[in-house]
């Protein structure tokens, strides 16, 4: 577990990391570089979870070996999918991560949320519902390595 308090009171307990895949930590069909080495290093702080209604059919070989649930989800209102499962997960447990119009609703239950712009752009929708708004996943990834940063950028 992550465990934090955001000046002046704001406490998170993050048990769990969610992930969108296509144009989050994959670009083009491939898993961008560094993500494997980052989600390895988070592995026994959370249990991390990719959701995913994988558009290009091939998540279950890309993830395979890594620390992580994959949650396939239908094609058909992805964004309500995306919710209902970190719902099961409890929402405010979660930290989760994407960067599509169907992460928003995801993003807006997280305890976490952060909005990835990354190679492929994303949605002002998942940028509005986000706590924090970064360039590139390999950086997202790394504040939950150092969360004193995610500290320095929410405080009041």
């Amino acid at each position: 577990m992550i465990a934090l308090t955001i000046p002046p009171a704001r406490r998170l307990a993050l048990e769990h990391l969610c992930l969108d895949l296509n144009g989050t930590i994959a670009f083009g069909g491939g898993l961008l570089p560094g993500v494997e080495e980052r989600l390895r290093m988070l592995d026994g702080a959370v249990a991390i979870h990719v959701v995913t209604a994988d558009t290009n059919g091939n998540a279950a070989a890309l993830l395979r070996g890594l620390p992580l649930t994959v949650r396939h989800i239908e094609r058909e209102q992805q964004g309500k999918a995306k919710a209902d499962y970190i719902r099961t997960l409890g929402a405010k447990s979660c930290v989760c991560m994407g960067n599509g119009f169907n992460d928003r609703e995801m993003l807006q239950e997280a305890g976490l949320s952060i909005a990835i712009l990354g190679r492929e752009g994303a949605s002002p929708h998942a940028l509005g519902a986000a706590d924090i708004v970064i360039a590139d996943v390999l950086d997202g990834l790394d504040l939950l390595l150092c969360p004193e940063r995610i500290i320095a950028t929410l405080r009041d």
